[in-house]
């Protein structure tokens, strides 16, 4: 299929963006960020290069955790307002994925962004697209899917598509030295489980293996670092460089449950997308059993917590554990405070009809088997650990 290996080229440092947009006659550009963003004026070094060189932008601030259909309408009204001739999303996963879903509207101005949710909905070329995360997480820098929450009906839904993979990603380590390092926690843990997710399901590659296992080995070796000395560079670096190699893997091999149930939260809580897989990534992976072993085996060996001449089930659990005790280090818990159990059978179907039979899960599930994740969810999990 046309553009399915596709990757954005890489820059290192915000400073050559110029460069790249003088190279594509682009002379004024729409700056798709958040509120902290620009009170932490972490776009400052960025706004100081284009202005160097002479190119206009304009910004568009209010990108909210879990961008919704009313962001993406008004950034994308502020770009024809303002004759904007390309998009660069500045911050997290969600101020990327707002700047994809204006990009799919300005190519498809007939569209409603509601009907392009799924697969292959897009199909025509967006405006030049370039990606600067701000954080070691999302991998939305290199992935063909945004996803979005409808402002009226708070349904998260995604959209994916090949041209929605910008044409640049810039792995910048200072764009990252003002992450908080609960976000830088959450964050990580976020591209841990975009790498297990697309290493366990049933759609995997020899290059998407070999990426998700980088990506854990990166991982495993420096979000520590990276939480306990946010400037940092080669943690930091690193850590964007496995949120890369995460993002590419799953956007080729899919996600499973984890990220269905995730989806659900953040769109009828607002519960921080990387906060949700964090939590829940642990009690999937035991869910799924000894479908996964060998799998999880494979991974807990790249994270050096498990030997290959183990057995597969001593081996899984061991990368089980691990992620159970990454979790406590970084001081991320086994609850989410703001499900209310009169909502779980509707969430449960809203992750059943995002993930089946769209995800190649290993093992598969249906609504009343995934309601079992919500109501774990909803109380304190007291297991003895040996």
């Amino acid at each position: 299929m046309k553009n399915s290996n596709r990757k954005p080229k890489l820059i290192s440092d915000v400073s050559q963006l110029p460069i790249v947009l003088q190279r594509h006659g682009c002379a004024k550009v729409l700056i798709v960020t958040d509120p902290t963003i620009i009170r932490l004026g972490l776009a400052n070094r960025l706004n100081a290069a284009l202005a160097r060189h002479g190119i206009s932008y304009v910004v568009y601030g209010k990108t909210v955790a879990n961008p919704t259909s009313a962001n993406v309408e008004e950034a994308r009204r502020l770009y024809r307002s303002q004759r904007c001739q390309g998009i660069l999303g500045f911050g997290g996963g969600s101020s990327i994925d707002c700047a994809k879903a204006v990009g799919a509207r300005i190519a498809r101005p007939d569209k409603p962004l509601k009907e392009m949710e799924g697969i292959l909905k897009v199909r025509r070329q967006l405006p030049l697209l370039i990606a600067v995360p701000t954080t070691a997480g999302t991998g939305s820098e290199t992935t063909l899917s945004a996803v979005i929450t409808d402002s009226q009906t708070r349904h998260k839904y995604a959209i994916n598509d090949f041209p929605l993979i910008p044409q640049y990603a810039v792995l910048d380590p200072v764009a990252t030295f003002s992450l908080p390092p609960s976000i830088t926690a959450t964050t990580g843990m976020d591209a841990l489980t975009h790498a297990v997710e697309a290493y366990i399901g049933n759609s995997t590659t020899r290059d998407t293996r070999r990426a998700a296992l980088k990506a854990v080995r990166l991982i495993f070796s420096n979000i520590d670092k990276a939480c306990q000395n946010g400037l940092d560079p080669k943690a930091r670096k690193q850590m964007l460089v496995a949120s890369y190699h995460a993002g590419w893997a799953f956007s080729k091999s899919y996600v499973g449950y984890i990220h269905a149930i995730a989806h659900s939260l953040g769109g009828e809580y607002g519960v921080p997308h990387g906060l949700a897989n964090s939590v829940l990534l642990p009690f999937v992976l035991e869910a799924y059993g000894p479908a996964i072993h060998k799998q999880l085996h494979d991974l807990a060996i790249a994270a050096g917590v498990a030997s290959q001449d183990m057995p597969h089930a001593k081996g899984a659990q061991a990368f089980i554990e691990a992620i159970q005790a990454m979790k406590k280090r970084l001081g991320i818990g086994d609850v989410i405070p703001q499900i209310q159990k009169k909502d779980i059978r509707k969430l449960a179907r809203y992750a059943d009809r995002e993930a089946n039979p769209l995800y190649p899960v290993p093992v598969l599930m249906d609504a009343r088997e995934l309601e079992t994740f919500y109501h774990t969810l909803c109380r304190p999990v007291h297991k003895t650990t040996k």
